[in-house]
């Protein structure tokens, strides 16, 4: 009995270390396993520090948003969102920076229409439709045609047809920006106006200059002009929108007054490395848009003249494939060539 006690102690024994060593053998091939696939948000993303890559530098506008967005995503989730302002080359160093990097989550651009412009007048630049991942588009700046408030004109036909006899001159934030190419669009489109383009470095020359009559109107966005127009130094003569903006009851828009009928707000988005994961895609989706309908977030950027208009991430990849077909074409009828 004793020896065949021992034969059972020393089997039982044997199978025990067999059950370990196989479980030690699963442990491992889970782990080679988790480290080949790519990352997803079930893996608990983020578990890390996200870089921000703001294309622009700081201060502007491009940045308070991504600082205010990148706070609440920082709050919500415990991991820091560290904003990096990598700008030149009119938003497309800091496009090259985010396409080239690890489509893991970890690396986020926040840009402007800038990105979907140069992708058809740059040679080489970032194609945000195939070298990004559109994830959500933080808001946007309706466009509109300021004049001084000296300016007694009703709305931008009369101004430019009556008072200017068909010969205007507009600032700009740049040559080739959506503002001056939307102008040159709509003025081009109607004979017998010749407008002259005067670009400026930033949104602040291009309003001075139309304070100081050094040109007859702005081509510009609310956000900028909004202080002007409080302190009614600034009117504005038409909006680049389908219908009239809330914000601006009054103003016609350019399809009221014989102009195109054009909606054609600039706007800021969140992008990823191209072939980011579809879950972390749309988590980040969520998370971003969540962090625009916190009420202190919207007041903040409604007060700047900013429009919410949160949607998902499906939505904003096809948003994003019109936009750059729009200014493909807009570049195309402009017969704008940076070169």
């Amino acid at each position: 009995m004793r020896h065949r006690s021992t034969t059972i102690n020393e089997r039982l024994t044997a199978f025990g270390a067999k059950r370990r060593a196989f479980a030690r053998c699963i442990v491992g091939l889970a782990a080679m396993i988790a480290a080949a696939a790519p990352v997803s948000a079930k893996s608990g993303f983020p578990n890390r520090p996200v870089r921000i890559i703001v294309a622009f530098a700081p201060g502007g506008i491009t940045d308070i948003i991504a600082r205010l967005v990148g706070q609440k995503l920082n709050d919500a989730t415990g991991e820091s969102f560290v904003v990096e302002n990598r700008g030149g080359a009119s938003g497309a160093l800091g496009a090259k920076i985010v396409s080239d990097a690890a489509p893991d989550g970890y690396t986020l651009l926040v840009t402007t229409t800038a990105v979907a412009i140069n992708a058809t007048v740059v040679k080489g630049a970032v194609d945000p439709r195939t070298q990004l991942t559109p994830i959500a588009i933080a808001a946007t700046a309706p466009m509109i045609f300021a004049v001084n408030h000296s300016v007694t004109s009703p709305n931008l036909m009369d101004y430019v047809r009556r008072v200017k006899k068909g010969r205007v001159t507009f600032s700009s934030s740049g040559i080739g920006t959506a503002e001056d190419l939307t102008a040159e669009y709509i003025f081009k489109a109607v004979p017998g106006i010749n407008a002259t383009s005067v670009p400026y470095s930033g949104g602040a020359d291009v309003l001075n200059a139309v304070l100081g009559n050094q040109v007859d109107l702005a081509a510009t966005t609310v956000p900028p002009a909004l202080p002007f127009l409080k302190g009614g130094s600034l009117r504005v003569l038409a909006s680049a929108s389908h219908r009239r903006l809330a914000m601006l009851p009054d103003v016609p828009t350019l399809g009221e007054l014989g102009f195109p009928d054009l909606e054609n707000p600039s706007w800021i988005a969140f992008f990823g490395p191209p072939n980011l994961p579809g879950d972390i895609a749309g988590k980040l989706n969520s998370m971003i848009n969540k962090a625009l309908v916190r009420p202190d977030v919207t007041a903040r950027l409604t007060a700047l003249g900013f429009l919410l208009q949160p949607q998902g991430q499906a939505e904003t990849v096809t948003a994003m494939k019109q936009e750059a077909a729009k200014w493909k074409e807009m570049v195309e009828k402009t017969g704008f060539n940076p070169n």
